[in-house]
């Protein structure tokens, strides 16, 4: 069963360098990708007195779209403001409001909202942030 999965990787991966092989693959052509979050992917201990969610990009973003998208309702933060992007263009803000002893999810671009987006707009892989806040 483990070759099947590895074989099913391999194939998903020829998709993709086959969409990427009409334009010859750089940094610059590279689709945009998270390189640092706040808080960091698999954090169990964050003060639930945070109030931004970040998500630094490999690429300066277009402004004024983002994705950050819902997997349950239960899961989602609390939206505490209006996203934003700072001054760099490449890290994107979500104001919250989080609660004591709790996990929450949520993709940064995700299946059917791809609205990160480099300048050259070519779509930011999606990226999964998951994070417990301490009692």
């Amino acid at each position: 069963m483990a070759g099947w999965a590895l074989a099913g990787l391999l194939v998903m991966g020829c998709g993709v360098s086959l969409a990427l092989g009409a334009e010859e693959l750089t940094v610059s052509t590279a689709p945009p990708v998270v390189i640092r979050t706040v808080p960091e992917a698999g954090q169990a201990d964050i003060d639930p007195a945070l109030k931004e969610i970040r998500a630094t990009f490999s690429k300066p973003m277009r402004d004024g779209s983002w994705s950050w998208v819902q997997i349950s309702p239960g899961s989602f933060p609390k939206l505490a403001g209006q996203p934003s992007f700072q001054a760099d263009e490449r890290t994107a803000v979500l104001p919250v409001a989080l609660d004591s002893g709790r996990t929450y999810a949520l993709w940064v671009n995700g299946p059917g909202h791809e609205n990160f987006q480099d300048r050259d707009g070519r779509k930011g892989v999606p990226y999964l942030l998951v994070f417990s806040t301490r009692k």
